[in-house]
């Protein structure tokens, strides 16, 4: 008589079987290679003038820009849940926006008294800033502008001022996202001199000028008044320039690294976690939420176990931390 488990008759002759380790789903977890946590997840909220404020982006679906009395009440909700960190993302008023970005580091400005806020009602939660001038500039460019050029060194040194001011409120970590050279070590000296040695610094380090940032630019209404980004973020074919870009700001004294957008660029994630022992940031940006959500919406994938599906590759390529939308999903996925 045949035993139950036995080889049948018919079969195989196989020294290795590598589904014997995918039968059942406890067996699938006691060898998966990577987990997605909620302590990965860095949520990205925008936040705007005015109270009880909450406007849906269009095309991000579910996100929107809040008014500081509602944002606190969001971060708490995500506290709740368990994530760790938000980065804040400001939309400024045209009439306070100009060239020199000054409403940047205004110590009263919107980013400022959001941070202080979410400080005395939530003093847990990491808060991530962004160091960049195109909500402040009327041209929506990272930096000064002069001639149709954009200017280095002059926007580097509005960028230290805005970096020590959003620090002076009470940010943990300042995030240059800009892409101007040298400016993660001029935000480094500048925090340390001020004393504010504890103030880390994520940088945004191979920041493509990608396509996939458009409906982020509608959220802050930043989009471009002229040209495009591309003779200071990077270009989308170059690999080995993400690890030149990498090793500048770590030396100049970065804490984080970060890739941006994610999806489209996880061969450059596998190549900066084989570069560096920083921990590294993915950015999975508005767009690369976008499209998720519109296949969502016309029934065409589960949206659930794409959004998983995604992130986990991000964690699969390297990322030790993911900026995403869908950061209050995930968590409750999670659970």
């Amino acid at each position: 008589m045949q035993k139950e488990h036995s080889t049948p008759k018919n079969s195989l002759s196989l020294l290795h079987r590598p589904r014997r380790l995918r039968r059942t789903e406890p067996l699938r977890r006691l060898i998966r290679e990577h987990q997605l946590t909620v302590n990965d997840l860095i949520y990205p909220l925008f936040v705007r003038e005015g109270e009880n404020q909450q406007e849906e982006i269009t095309s991000m679906p579910n996100c929107y820009r809040y008014s500081l009395d509602l944002l606190l009440k969001e971060i708490k909700e995500a506290f709740d849940l368990g994530i760790n960190a938000i980065a804040l993302f400001p939309m400024i008023p045209n009439s306070k926006k100009d060239d020199l970005g000054t409403e940047s580091y205004n110590p009263d400005g919107l980013v400022q008294r959001t941070v202080r806020a979410i400080k005395k009602e939530i003093p847990e939660i990491i808060v991530i800033t962004d160091v960049a001038l195109d909500p402040f500039s009327p041209y929506g460019h990272d930096g000064i502008v002069k001639n149709g050029q954009i200017l280095n060194d002059e926007t580097v040194e509005v960028l230290v001022k805005m970096a020590l001011s959003q620090a002076e409120a009470g940010a943990d970590f300042v995030a240059p996202s800009d892409m101007m050279d040298g400016r993660v070590g001029a935000i480094r000296k500048a925090l340390d001199a001020a004393g504010y040695i504890n103030v880390g610094i994520l940088a945004y380090s191979a920041k493509y000028a990608s396509a996939y940032y458009g409906p982020f630019r509608d959220a802050l209404e930043s989009t471009p008044q002229f040209g495009d980004k591309k003779t200071y973020q990077m270009d989308i074919a170059n690999a080995r320039e993400a690890i030149k870009e990498v090793e500048l700001d770590i030396m100049e004294g970065a804490d984080l690294v970060m890739v941006k957008p994610a999806l489209a660029y996880l061969d450059i994630i596998y190549r900066v976690r084989n570069f560096t022992n920083l921990p590294v940031v993915a950015y999975n940006v508005s767009g690369e939420y976008a499209m998720i959500k519109a296949a969502a919406s016309y029934g065409w994938i589960d949206e659930k176990q794409v959004i998983l599906e995604t992130l986990t590759s991000m964690k699969r390529a390297g990322a030790d931390l993911i900026l995403t939308y869908f950061a209050k999903e995930v968590a409750l996925l999670l659970q």
